[in-house]
């Protein structure tokens, strides 16, 4: 199928479970998965500016933007994760079929998505963000409070 007829046809299904309501979702089939696709971009944008655009609907964790691999160029399309898979609810609702650039985003969901294998080319620092990801890690601290303090004097 032609992807702006696809991409027409997410849409008005969309906009059809809006109308007449239900309690099952088309995306249900997707809650295993917080990936998504996204294509139809300009090849100008680098992985930070799709960070840009679509943390606006959570925090992505991983981006996989598919290059060209003798020239290194983007071929305007890639794969995208985030923390929560509500998130690729939002984006593919809100953000497939806006334009960028004059060009027609595509946005939908993957259903199981598998990282790039190990490549000989690859260096450290690639693979590391392949597997691991690009969120930056939490850091739980340890805070000792006043309260905490008298509390313990009752102890």
């Amino acid at each position: 199928m032609n992807p702006l007829t696809n991409m027409k046809n997410v849409l008005k299904l969309s906009e059809h479970e809006l109308q007449h309501g239900g309690k099952k979702s088309w995306h249900d089939m997707y809650r295993d998965s917080a990936w998504i696709f996204v294509a139809g971009f300009p090849y100008t944008l680098s992985e930070g500016d799709l960070i840009c655009v679509f943390s606006q609907y959570g925090e992505v964790v991983n981006i996989n933007l598919i290059r060209d691999s003798k020239t290194g160029k983007s071929k305007g399309f890639c794969f995208l994760c985030y923390e929560d898979q509500r998130s690729t609810v939002l984006a593919v609702d809100n953000l497939n079929g806006i334009k960028i650039i004059d060009r027609t985003l595509r946005v939908d969901h993957v259903a199981d998505y598998k990282p790039p294998k190990e490549n000989e080319k690859m260096d450290e620092e690639t693979l590391r963000l392949y597997m691991e990801g690009c969120a930056p890690k939490p850091q739980i601290q340890h805070i000792k409070t006043e309260k905490t303090k008298d509390m313990k004097k009752y102890r």
